[in-house]
């Protein structure tokens, strides 16, 4: 996921938000210790849907995982690969400027068109 996120604090009243989700059925959520285990990172919580999920925030800690991972990701890789970018340049500054801004942007709609959703927020900035 990359996310735009409401702030009270600071100057800027928005932040970026980079995480990386695995969702499991909770009755085979062994799965995803192991990933957890393996990765050395992340955390797990059970929902109180069911499904238990492992969430990987942070810009370079993203970033590395899908240069990892996207040689092998069969499903998502449109996702993976807008991700893997924005994760990439927003580890490199915290100042954007508004061309890496309107990337950014590119890249959450690249991420938002090729999932599968009921009701989606919209977000369009000029």
């Amino acid at each position: 996921m990359l996310q735009i996120k409401k702030r009270k604090d600071g100057k800027k009243k928005w932040r970026f938000m980079c995480t990386i989700c695995f969702y499991q059925d909770s009755r085979h959520g062994k799965s995803l210790y192991w990933i957890k285990n393996v990765l050395g990172i992340g955390y797990i919580s059970k929902r109180n849907d069911g499904m238990t999920e492992l969430r990987i925030n942070g810009f370079k800690q993203v970033r590395d995982i899908l240069k990892d991972l996207i040689p092998f990701i069969k499903f998502k890789k449109d996702q993976a690969d807008a991700l893997c970018k924005a994760s990439d340049l927003l580890s490199k500054s915290s100042i954007l400027s508004n061309k890496k801004l309107l990337e950014l942007i590119k890249f959450i709609l690249i991420i938002q068109n090729n999932n599968y959703v009921t009701k989606r927020k919209k977000l369009k900035m000029s």
